[in-house]
């Protein structure tokens, strides 16, 4: 990949050897990462004929594209891919029905989405890239993911051998790398990150100094409800989850956003959770939102917190 042309503001040198570091720690078999890249490597010969960004669930081939063979090599390559956080997906006729209905942030960003078109744009944190591939349709020139989770990264590629969108990327990068990419991206997504930083101030000017002037960023984060401008520090978890450091109020986060350097900031939507959105399903077995919270309380968390809410804000960089 030509970085050179697309991010000629970038550190080249330094996120070259990182990611030459990053590329010897997945080689090391002993770290298990034979897992996802062996089953990749067995199914990324295959290409899709018909590709469908549009829709809610991002459609990738139709079985009729491939021998039943193949068709069974790749049910059980996304199998081993589980769990599935985003989605949904439909992969040569097979259905993945996520954890997370993404689609309905996907809608919730559409009113406010920033002009794509021939711009250079970022998604931190893309996990398996399904906002990336959301993002065909409004053309941009290049979008690069960063993803540092290994079994994400394989199963983006995964996604992406069979798709063939050339101007898709992921890096086994994250938000602490946005500092090698300074005046790089038009349009940066920051979503479902800032509450897992320990220090979302310094995430927030990380994305400042990555943008181009005039780039505009588009948060979305847990948050709490209330009026003033606070952070919830859980004591040890959130909604059962440890790597969870400050939930903040929207107006909270508007100040943190504005005293960041960012202008123009507004909030357009915030919504509570509910288990309509995250869930349990067939492709993600494991504990999700209605162990999270008070049985006896819906309005609380396991741990006694107030229930998370999710909240959008769309910013830019003068």
């Amino acid at each position: 990949m030509d970085y050179h042309s697309i991010f000629p503001t970038a550190d080249l040198k330094a996120l070259r050897l990182v990611l030459e570091k990053k590329q010897a720690w997945v080689g090391q078999s002993k770290k298990g990462f034979l897992r996802y890249r062996l089953p990749f490597e067995s199914v990324h010969h295959i290409r899709a004929g018909h590709c469908d960004f549009n829709s809610d669930a991002v459609t990738i081939g139709r079985k009729e594209e491939v021998d039943p063979a193949e068709h069974s090599r790749i049910l059980e390559v996304m199998r081993g891919f589980m769990p599935w956080r985003k989605g949904p997906f439909r992969l040569f006729d097979i259905d993945i029905d996520a954890e997370w209905r993404s689609e309905l942030k996907w809608n919730r960003i559409l009113p406010v989405l920033p002009d794509l078109t021939d711009r250079i744009v970022g998604d931190i944190g893309c996990n398996n890239g399904y906002y990336m591939f959301r993002m065909v349709p409004h053309r941009p020139k290049f979008v690069l993911g960063l993803e540092p989770y290994v079994q994400h990264y394989y199963t983006f590629k995964t996604l992406n051998s069979f798709a063939g969108r050339e101007n898709l990327r992921v890096e086994l990068l994250g938000i602490e790398h946005l500092p090698l990419f300074p005046d790089c991206f038009d349009v940066l997504f920051c979503l479902g990150i800032l509450y897992h930083r320990q220090s979302p101030i310094d995430s927030l000017r990380d994305l400042w100094t990555a943008l181009k002037p005039g780039g505009t960023v588009i948060i979305e984060s847990q948050a709490i409800p209330g009026h003033e401008p606070i952070a919830l520090f859980p004591e040890k978890t959130y909604a059962k989850v440890p790597g969870t450091w400050f939930v903040p109020t929207a107006s909270c986060l508007h100040n943190w956003l504005s005293r960041c350097g960012f202008s123009s900031v507004r909030q357009f939507c915030m919504h509570p959770m509910s288990n309509r959105e995250q869930r349990k399903t067939e492709w993600m077995v494991f504990e999700s939102y209605d162990d999270f919270i008070d049985a006896a309380d819906p309005e609380r968390t396991i741990e006694g917190y107030p229930a998370p809410w999710r909240v959008f804000f769309k910013a830019t960089k003068e």
